[in-house]
């Protein structure tokens, strides 16, 4: 099976750098954690980091893989009605060509009191900075985020990390009004400092790995006061009514 060579960069990123996993696996702790009873679908599989902590996910992606369990498209998905307690997405929600098919899709294969749970760039002012001037995925706060757009292929890549921010903060008045049997039940900023000094999935890094844990804790503390200015990171959950 041939695999894309992103994939095969973010892996092997992976493997050599223990801070990057570190702080995934505070995020993924986080992402469990939310997670209700019943089966769970993690929707954008990637390089299958997740499954490493909870092995009994059904695993889906649009770019084949052999970790995965289906490859699909996110906006169209090969379920049944009612098939799953929980969804996850991990930075795939900012990807997608077209929103509002993806939650037309979670609000179908989401069983009532469902829940689906969404990690994802949070916009805030300082974080608009590094992802507007140092980050190579855009960020567009004008795009209109309950557009119909019809599902096409496209470079899987692509995103607009707006996405997450426009629809769980700014309008989330105008989400319910869009998709009234999902609720957005929890929203939550944060990840300050040591994300960022990370640097993502770049080889590079500015915190050494002794560092990341008291900064993880360091940053739960702050993250009621410093969200709103500082996060770079999002935590929506969307519960199926």
């Amino acid at each position: 099976m041939d695999i894309d060579g992103r994939l095969q960069e973010f892996a092997s990123v992976w493997e050599r750098k223990p801070v990057l996993r570190t702080i995934y696996s505070h995020y993924y702790r986080l992402i469990l954690a939310a997670c209700g009873p019943g089966r769970t679908l993690e929707i954008g599989g990637g390089v299958g980091n997740l499954k490493r902590f909870a092995k009994e996910i059904l695993t889906v992606d649009i770019l084949p893989a052999p970790w995965l369990d289906v490859v699909c498209d996110a906006q169209k998905l090969p379920f049944e009605h009612a098939s799953f307690g929980n969804i996850i997405m991990f930075d795939v929600l900012h990807h997608l060509a077209s929103p509002p098919a993806f939650f037309r899709e979670a609000e179908r294969v989401l069983r009532s009191g469902g829940k689906l749970v969404v990690l994802e760039p949070a916009i805030t002012p300082v974080s608009w900075l590094f992802y507007n001037y140092f980050h190579h995925e855009s960020v567009d706060m004008s795009q209109d985020p309950f557009q119909r757009v019809a599902p096409a292929i496209k470079d899987p890549y692509a995103s607009n990390q707006a996405i997450p921010t426009l629809l769980f903060c700014k309008y989330q008045q105008r989400f319910h009004a869009h998709y009234p049997n999902l609720r957005i039940t929890e929203t939550k900023l944060f990840s300050l400092f040591a994300y960022p000094m990370s640097g993502g999935f770049k080889r590079w890094s500015l915190i050494p790995q002794r560092l990341v844990s008291p900064m993880l804790r360091l940053e739960e503390r702050l993250n009621p006061l410093l969200g709103r200015l500082l996060a770079f990171r999002l935590l929506a959950i969307v519960t199926r009514i």
